[in-house]
Formats: structure tokens, C-alpha cells, sequence
């Protein structure tokens, strides 16, 4: 049996992973998902951290994912970020994904903290997406959704070639906003180092 899932699996409970996408860009929202693993399939095989697969495969897991298990979305906005900060933005979104799940677990999140404001049990794994299947499931569904999030505000501002970089901090997408300003897509807070160099 595949790894993660027997990570799970010794849970002995219904578990609910959790994990997000666009922490560090410095444009588009935070997306977190949430994921219940009801049965295992020989396609599950193939899920591993998404940050390790290519896009092609995501996009594949993705539709599988969606078909076979039990899903939750959530955002945290750019304007949510500015105000919030981006960690409290980042819970906000996984409370959101759980809510949007609307299913009762035991909830492991990918990283060093516990989900701020969330009464249900829970616990954190670190580095979760390469150990527990149902978050790197999470974690393929947020990046996946994260992306399509970015491909339509790049048909919204072609220029700034987002379809490339997806909001992060590459040095094309650092040029850009150096020659064009920012969009109201662009998360200010992340920015003042930036613009305060062109000034």
C-alpha cells in the first residue's frame, strides 16, 4: 500500500488534509484545500507533493482528485492579505476550505502551526505533503486552483505576463512592476521593498 496513505491511515479516524498555495507571491489570493480520502485507488499512486510533479500531472491528479474524494476550497483575497497579513490571510483560507469540505474529521495541516481560530482537532505535519497523502492531495488541489486563479487575471493584464511566473517574485515579474506599477492584484504589503528601490 502506498505510503502516505498508511500515514493516514494510522490515524484510525476520518482525516481531513489540508494545505495552501501562493504564500510567497508577491501578486493573486492565497488558496487552501481541504481533502477526505474515502477510498484508494491505484491512480493515488501518482500523488505526491506538488511542488515535485509537473504541471501536466497536477492538472491530471487534479480531475482525479475532484472525482474520487471529497473536496473544499478556500481564498484569502489580496485585499485580506494587505489587511490581514499573509499568515493570518493563510488561515483564514484553510477555515474557509473546511467549511467548504462541510465534513467532520480529524484535520492534519502541512507546516509548523496549528489552524489559528479553528475548535476542531487538529495537527500540524510538517513537511505533510511529502508524508500524508489526503495533504498532498490538499496541496495539488490549492496549487492547481491557485494557477487557473492567476491564468485568468494574466488574460485580464496580458502585460504582465503572469501566465509565467503565476504572481511570484521572478525577475520578469520584478521588471514589470518596476516599468508598469502594480495592479490591484498586487499585494501592497509584499511590495514596499520593491517600489520604495524605484523611487
Amino acid at each position: 500500500m502506498n505510503e502516505l496513505y498508511e500515514f493516514d491511515k494510522n490515524y484510525k479516524k476520518v482525516i481531513i488534509g489540508v494545505d495552501e498555495a501562493g504564500r510567497g507571491p508577491l501578486a493573486g489570493p492565497v488558496v487552501a484545500a481541504a481533502v477526505i480520502i474515502d477510498n484508494y485507488c491505484e491512480e493515488f499512486d501518482l500523488i505526491n507533493d506538488s511542488k515535485k510533479l509537473t504541471e501536466k500531472k497536477r492538472e491530471k491528479l487534479f480531475d482525479i482528485i475532484i472525482e474520487k474524494c471529497k473536496v473544499g476550497v478556500g481564498i484569502g483575497t489580496v485585499e485580506e492579505i494587505d489587511k490581514l497579513n499573509i499568515l493570518n490571510a493563510n488561515f483564514l483560507a484553510m477555515r474557509r476550505a473546511l467549511e467548504d469540505l462541510g465534513e467532520e474529521g480529524f484535520v492534519l495541516v502541512d507546516g509548523n502551526q496549528l489552524i489559528r481560530e479553528y475548535e476542531n482537532n487538529q495537527e500540524f505535519v510538517i513537511k505533510g505533503d511529502s508524508k500524508s497523502l489526503s495533504i498532498a492531495a490538499a496541496s495539488i488541489i490549492a496549487k492547481v486552483t491557485r494557477d487557473k486563479i492567476m491564468l485568468e487575471i494574466a488574460k485580464e493584464h496580458p502585460e504582465y505576463s503572469f501566465e509565467k511566473h503565476k504572481g511570484y517574485g521572478t525577475k520578469l515579474h520584478r521588471e514589470k512592476i518596476l516599468e508598469l506599477g502594480i495592479t490591484k492584484f498586487h499585494r501592497e504589503s509584499f511590495l514596499k521593498k520593491i517600489l520604495k528601490t524605484s523611487l
